[in-house]
């Protein structure tokens, strides 16, 4: 969209780049598995394109409120959602600047990779993509700058890796392009056509907006008209969505219509204000109706208070809100992926305490013929780093094992254990909370002859996620959306070793060999309700192959004290990012595959423990674990008893 600018005039050199470059922006977000951020559409998203004319020296247009506090000339101007998304992504601030900015051009400074241009219809966003890009004075009609389009100019391949986001159509309705239904489809199918040469060029990952209601807006509400652009603006995304479905990529539809219906029905709620008229009034009073209250010229003039910056085009709060909403979609995969990641760690949890127990009762079997009960408890702490597909989570845990061993033949003994798991993760910037209670149970077989030893152990379990609550900002406010769902999992794993010191020794230490193959299967689930942020998600499935070499010591420091240790070395074999596919409830036919958590190739893990005889029967011992990658840090204590009858 892009409303009047004034007669555009010469505007000088400026004296400072400075103002042309985004980092006086923050970062605030997170590292995303896309190599950069590329921008097509109207002023909706255009990084500043066209000289501010009214603005300080080497300003730069863009079509939202001047920050303030007088909001003035002289104070340049506030972030589209497009900047904002890109910054909270950590997208080098180059790539976030405009594409064809007669102001970079002067200044030599490098074009970026927003070639979104205020005023663009969709076929002229289409050209930007396919031929050329075009900055032209809307009143003179003078052009500007002319540079060859995204395609052109990158060899006609496009990044496969990079995150492409699009808007379109306002323009084509304010230019009396869209006069009647047929108009307003093809109109939508213009902006899918966009879409569909980007993939066709390998693009992958594409978000684009469906269009806002027309209707809705400062220069329509309350008109004649108003009926009548809603109902052509539904038909512009009807067929947009129709075009999407059939378009071979992981295209995201933002139903931005939806949303700002949303705010409009609960204000408060995102930070605006409850008692005026967001939709019929704006903050400058250009060409619109000024807010009264918090207008630009009341007494408490505040634009993020109200959604409008003018007739079309939103505030830098009402920006921010877009840009959260979006970024919201790209992080949920980020939390949701580390759902099997907390069924492999109640999973190692327990096989953590099994080899604890055979490292205490090394060479120090019952009796055969006899059995041997097990009883401890647990706790563990997890850590998870952020990286490029997951986010940063801490969790807590804890789980009861209760079980037996027999000894059947003079170097055989076998058993079984059953485990309840309770963890709590919480993960992103927002603290959402997921809930697990697991069910495990494990059957061993082991070896040890006077060197020569070995286990085998087989796991399956029920894996019950209680509570998804996924929470993220949305503009001055923050919204969570809720859900549960089931899994499984399923595990074989052995380890051969060899005792230096053989069987009659006060101390052993032997080197081993282990291999581990683990399964953990989620259900896919559908959070409640059909609002704008709201998701349905995919069965996901993580199978983790591991190698790991190490070893084990065991001294007997008392008659009744033995102490303990283990140190091992894991290489991880499937190290593919997870991949969960997801759809919007509220616009389930277009659904899309978005990475996430990626495990890492190496880990190092270590035991130490104490065990000491309580009776001639009664084992009293305490345990430590450590497991350490790249991005995850797992602890745990064990307390446990174990009793031969």
């Amino acid at each position: 969209m892009h409303h009047s600018l004034l007669p555009f005039r010469a505007w000088r050199k400026p004296l400072l780049a400075s103002l042309l470059t985004l980092a006086c922006l923050p970062a605030t977000g997170h590292a995303a598995p896309y190599s950069t951020m590329i921008v097509f559409g109207d002023s909706l998203v255009d990084a500043g394109q066209f000289p501010d004319v009214d603005g300080p020296p080497g300003a730069t247009l863009r079509f939202t409120n001047r920050v303030g506090p007088t909001y003035g000339a002289t104070e340049p101007i506030g972030f589209s959602s497009s900047t904002l998304l890109g910054r909270m992504l950590e997208v080098p601030a180059g790539d976030l600047a405009a594409s064809t900015s007669p102001v970079n051009a002067a200044l030599g400074v490098p074009d970026g990779q927003n070639w979104a241009v205020g005023g663009d219809r969709t076929d002229q966003i289409y050209d930007a993509i396919t031929s050329e890009s075009q900055v032209a004075d809307p009143d003179s009609g003078t052009v500007l700058r002319t540079r060859p389009g995204y395609l052109p100019s990158n060899g006609l391949r496009a990044d496969p890796n990079a995150l492409y986001y699009l808007t379109g159509g306002g323009n084509d309705f304010l230019q009396l392009r869209v006069l009647s239904a047929g108009d307003a489809r093809d109109a939508g199918g213009r902006l899918a056509d966009s879409v569909q040469v980007l993939q066709q060029a390998g693009a992958r990952y594409i978000m684009v907006w469906l269009l806002p209601d027309i209707g809705q807006t400062p220069a329509f509400e309350d008109t004649p008209l108003q009926s009548t652009l809603s109902s052509l603006s539904e038909a512009f995304n009807e067929r947009l969505v129709e075009r999407l479905e059939g378009i071979d990529a992981q295209v995201m539809p933002l139903n931005i219509p939806l949303l700002i219906s949303e705010v409009v029905a609960d204000p408060a709620r995102f930070g605006f204000a409850a008692d005026t008229n967001l939709v019929g009034t704006c903050f400058s009073g250009d060409s619109c109706r000024e807010n009264p209250v918090y207008g630009i010229s009341s007494a408490t003039a505040d634009p993020n208070r109200l959604f409008f910056n003018d007739r079309v085009h939103p505030t830098t709060a009402a920006q921010q809100l877009l840009a959260d909403y979006a970024f919201s979609v790209l992080a949920a995969p980020w939390e949701l992926t580390l759902l099997p990641e907390m069924g492999h760690n109640a999973l190692r949890t327990q096989q953590d305490e099994l080899r604890t127990q055979w490292l205490a009762d090394y060479a120090a079997w019952q009796p055969v013929g006899q059995w041997r009960s097990i009883l401890s408890a647990n706790g563990q702490h997890l850590d998870l780093d952020a990286q490029d597909g997951s986010a940063q989570a801490d969790g807590r845990g804890y789980s009861l094992t209760l079980g037996g061993s027999y000894r059947f033949a003079e170097h055989w003994r076998t058993g079984l254990v059953g485990g309840a798991y309770r963890q709590r993760l919480e993960a992103g910037a927002q603290d959402s909370r997921y809930r697990l209670n697991g069910y495990i149970a494990s059957a061993f077989l082991q070896y040890q002859a006077n060197h020569l030893w070995g286990d085998l152990a087989a796991s399956g379990g029920y894996l019950d996620y209680d509570q998804a609550k996924r929470t993220f900002a949305l503009g001055a406010g923050e919204r969570q959306e809720k859900g549960d769902t089931r899994g499984e999992l399923w595990a074989v794993s052995a380890r051969l070793g060899y005792d230096l010191a053989g069987s009659q020794r006060t101390w052993h230490l032997s080197p081993f060999v282990s291999a581990d193959y683990a399964r953990v299967d989620v259900d896919g689930y559908r959070e409640n309700g059909a609002d704008s942020t709201a998701l349905s998600f995919a069965d996901q499935q993580r199978t983790s192959k591991r190698a790991g070499v190490g070893v084990q010591g065991k001294w007997q420091f008392t008659a009744a004290t033995q102490l303990w240790g283990e140190f091992a070395h894991e290489r991880e074999f499937e190290t593919d990012a997870q991949q969960v596919r997801m759809a919007f409830n509220s616009l389930p036919s277009v659904d899309f595959e978005l990475p996430g958590y990626t495990p890492a190739r190496s880990l190092n893990r270590a035991t130490l423990g104490v065990a000491h005889k309580l009776t001639e029967d009664l084992n009293l011992r305490a345990g430590y674990n450590w497991r350490k990658n790249d991005t995850l840090t797992q602890q745990g204590v064990s307390l446990g008893l174990t009793l031969d009858f």
